[in-house]
């Protein structure tokens, strides 16, 4: 395993212009953007990466809608009622929406997206079901009449209203009328753009809906796959494509000096984390019993030297991250862990975990994806080689993206360790925490199961005022950052790689909607 310093410099690789244009540049009415990562399906329900929600959001609507900062916004609703005890929520649609097939969208349009993507035959697994049912314990879906829909859920829970805003409007009618494996290709949406052609590994065009009432500013918007970060810079800098997102951080110099373009650099919300796999099947894997122990994943906490990853690797100075929690919103008092191998090393000898003639404590595995985050690989093996400091034997499996390891994730099954960052926000501490709102989320990727965690939600539904929910949040965090599934890192930094073509300015939480964006 490679040393850290080594590490850096493998990160910083020589940035690889090219010396002829790899597409057409865009015109005056197309927008062109460079992902890092592809995408796999358009099915609403199965949705759970943020580059495939970015586009997803284009083509379908939502009741309502949650700016970067908190701020909500109607979308295909213009009211929101919420019943006395919490558990119903009625939205009035507006007036003359139609669905991309011609019909009219209604509230029964509505209640069916719910309904459609709660259903357990269906068998979805994305962030609607996983993430957003889970969370508020979605019963139900009715029209009411033409206009109001009302959505049921089992607890109260305030910040309901967030979470069903993620929620993509479809329509039923076609839905009805197609294959699961049919509508994941062919999205029948509510949005300001359908889908043209999805050329599968390469790119995505949307096309702007022929609506007076649209909000859409450009005619076209072109989602290029383009997984090489210098391939990204140098397309970018030839004027192929307008904005880029996961720049690297040895490519900024080179787009900020280029004349036409620069990086716009955010402080992000997405948490940066290794998961431990605390389910049984795992705990059977070499490695899988010993994190069991939360006196060893505490003890691992002292091993990752993160302050120096960050800076090293990622071109940028961060404070660890203590838990959950985005820090507008984490616990005030407590301290990021330091790191200390020697105390790694000590707490691991007391848990019953020496290290033995050959120098190894335990052998344990950490999977990971390539190309989603900034410099992520790099990262990972910077990860494992300081567990390997202290003692440990790990096997590095880092796999594709999207076809491989997104589908591990999904399914709870990566591990024993695994690196992820899960999507924050900085309107309510509950949302970030809401990843872990039942045993059985679908985001519970690490089978965690303390009851002083799960238990508190039920007192957070009951809590009167703000005062007593901080409280029991702060005591929650607590259980989090001292026993809990994580291996603490940071909370990522967006690096967009910006045209002066086009005026765009990124936000803080990775959604890129195009909406408002035109040319300068």
């Amino acid at each position: 395993m490679r040393r850290l310093g080594t590490l850096a410099a493998a990160g910083a690789t020589g940035l690889l212009l090219c010396s002829t244009a790899l597409a057409q540049q865009p015109d005056e009415n197309t927008l062109v953007v460079g992902l890092s990562a592809d995408i796999t399906t358009f099915e609403p329900a199965n949705i759970s990466s943020r580059d495939n929600s970015n586009i997803a959001r284009h083509i379908f609507g939502t009741l309502y809608t949650i700016s970067g900062d908190g701020d909500v916004q109607p979308d295909l609703a213009e009211d929101l009622q919420i019943s006395d005890d919490g558990l119903a929520y009625v939205y009035t649609l507006r007036e003359g929406l139609t669905c991309h097939d011609g019909e009219a969208l209604t509230a029964e349009d509505a209640a069916y997206s719910f309904n459609r993507a709660a259903d357990p035959a269906n068998n979805f697994t994305g962030n609607t079901p996983g993430f957003v049912f889970s969370s508020i314990g979605f019963d139900s879906a009715e029209a009411l009449d033409e206009q109001r829909v009302q959505i049921n859920i089992e607890r109260k829970n305030p910040i309901a209203f967030g979470l069903i805003a993620e929620v993509f409007i479809h329509c039923k009618d076609s839905y009805e009328a197609m294959s699961l494996d049919e509508a994941s290709a062919n999205p029948i949406g509510s949005g300001p753009y359908r889908l043209a052609s999805w050329d599968r590994g390469s790119q995505v065009v949307l096309e702007k809906v022929d609506d007076p009432n649209s909000p859409a500013n450009m005619e076209r918007i072109v989602w290029r796959i383009i997984p090489e970060a210098s391939t990204r810079t140098a397309e970018l800098i030839a004027g192929n494509v307008d904005i880029i997102t996961n720049v690297a951080p040895d490519q900024i110099d080179a787009i900020n000096n280029s004349g036409g373009a620069e990086v716009q650099a955010v402080q992000g919300t997405r948490r940066m984390y290794v998961g431990f796999n605390l389910s049984d099947e795992f705990a059977q894997m070499p490695g899988g019993d010993a994190i069991q122990d939360p006196a060893v994943r505490r003890a691992l906490q002292y091993a990752v030297d993160v302050p120096s990853i960050c800076k090293q690797l990622l071109n940028f100075e961060c404070e660890r991250m203590t838990g959950i929690v985005n820090p507008p919103n984490a616990h005030p008092d407590i301290e990021p862990y330091p790191y200390d191998p020697e105390t790694a090393e000590r707490l691991l000898d007391e848990a019953g975990w020496p290290r033995g003639e050959d120098g190894v404590r335990f052998e344990i595995r950490l999977q990971a994806g390539q190309g989603r985050y900034l410099n992520d690989r790099n990262v990972v093996l910077a990860i494992a080689q300081y567990l390997e400091d202290v003692g440990l034997d790990v096997e590095v499996d880092i796999m594709e993206w999207a076809s491989v390891y997104i589908p591990l994730i999904r399914q709870r099954a990566a591990g024993p360790l695994y690196f992820i960052g899960s999507g924050g926000a900085l309107w309510s501490p509950l949302y970030d925490m809401t990843d872990l709102a039942r045993v059985d989320s679908g985001t519970n990727y690490t089978h965690w199961d303390d009851p002083r965690w799960f238990d508190r939600w039920e007192d957070i539904a009951n809590a009167e005022t703000e005062e007593e929910t901080r409280q029991i949040v702060n005591e929650m965090l607590e259980v989090f950052y001292e026993d809990g599934p994580w291996l603490h890192l940071y909370f990522q930094p967006d690096f967009y790689g910006v045209s002066d073509r086009v005026d765009f300015e990124a936000r803080p939480d990775e959604k890129v909607y195009l909406f408002d964006t035109g040319l300068n």
